[in-house]
């Protein structure tokens, strides 16, 4: 048992769930910030379904509320901070550009201040993305390629990483950033189009529906399974000098190809279902992501262990086993 402490914002997101199982198993006593819900026993589904929810402590705070994450940090002195927080869906940050710059951007500040004021020796994590490349500079993304954000959620991300590199060099935090490219599995919402792909092809497998409609699929993603992801984050902060990493595969797929995946899995054929809905295309779309995670690999070893392959068919099966349950 290392008798550490981590303190997670989002601890009830994709990632903060897959987090919260990677430190659990290291020995960590984990904690997480979790906004009042009307909707408790919900809320946690993603740390039930990983049989993990138990085993957190759970604190009421919010992001945007300055105060309460200072009273958290003060309560439970931690060793390592991870800020996953944010209004993560890219598309709902055109219509609520206000409050994604609020949590995602101004968020990621409280967090930082509230580390500076009250445990500035704990190292910090700070979820950065790809979609801060926006319309690539580069035909591979790396550490160094110029960020141009397509969405107000990529601008706000970049304001976070921005101002985590400030508080490292202003005032020598251990803060670092992880320009994490897009990442799914079993727990990622379905308003993401992985999820969307996976939940509509067990659909119509089950005979529930009949055709999937989807935006562009013609973009290019680089995808990872959130499992493999999680690991990098901790792995940065065991770093002796905090830094910033790209994690990615190094391999890009349209949303077409990972449909067609979703669909063989099953024995179907995509063009039976597959409808393009001009409706579902983004006012600003970011084309391509391709990311270079070298300098990760030479730090500390980091790759991509699960293929697009096999977490497309675990998340396809996942939602079939949801859907049988529910039905």
């Amino acid at each position: 048992m290392t008798g550490k402490r981590a303190l997670i914002t989002g601890v009830t997101g994709q990632d903060g769930a897959y987090l919260s199982q990677l430190l659990l198993d290291k020995g960590y006593s984990v904690h997480g910030v979790v906004r009042r819900s009307s909707h408790a026993g919900i809320f946690d589904h993603r740390l039930k379904w990983l049989g993990i929810a138990d085993r957190i402590t759970l604190h009421d705070g919010n992001v945007l509320d300055l105060s309460s994450l200072a009273r958290i940090v003060q309560e439970v002195r931690p060793d390592g901070v991870y800020n996953l927080a944010a209004q993560s869906f890219v598309t709902a940050s055109w219509q609520q550009p206000v409050l994604t710059g609020h949590i995602t951007g101004l968020g990621a500040v409280n967090m930082l201040e509230s580390v500076r004021m009250l445990k500035p020796d704990a190292r910090y994590y700070q979820a950065s993305s790809s979609e801060m490349f926006g319309l690539v500079k580069e035909s591979v993304q790396t550490e160094a390629t110029p960020f141009h954000p397509r969405s107000p959620y990529g601008v706000a991300k970049v304001y976070a990483h921005w101002m985590t590199v400030n508080y490292r060099e202003s005032f020598g935090l251990h803060a670092s950033n992880g320009i994490l490219f897009n990442h799914e599995s079993p727990l990622r919402g379905v308003e993401f189009v992985t999820r969307k792909v996976s939940d509509g092809v067990a659909r119509i497998k089950l005979g529930l529906a009949h055709e999937l409609r989807l935006g562009n699929v013609d973009a290019q993603r680089d995808w990872g399974h959130a499992r493999d992801y999680v690991r990098a984050m901790w792995q940065m902060l065991q770093q002796d000098t905090p830094d910033d990493y790209v994690i990615a595969t190094g391999r890009t797929t349209t949303v077409r190809a990972m449909c067609r995946i979703a669909f063989a899995h099953v024995g179907l054929d995509i063009d039976d279902h597959l409808v393009i809905d001009p409706a579902l295309f983004r006012p600003a779309e970011v084309d391509m992501l391709l990311g270079n995670a070298a300098k990760a690999h030479a730090a500390f070893g980091w790759q991509a262990e699960t293929s697009l392959e096999a977490m497309i068919q675990e998340m396809v099966e996942a939602d079939l086993a949801r859907l049988r349950t529910a039905g």
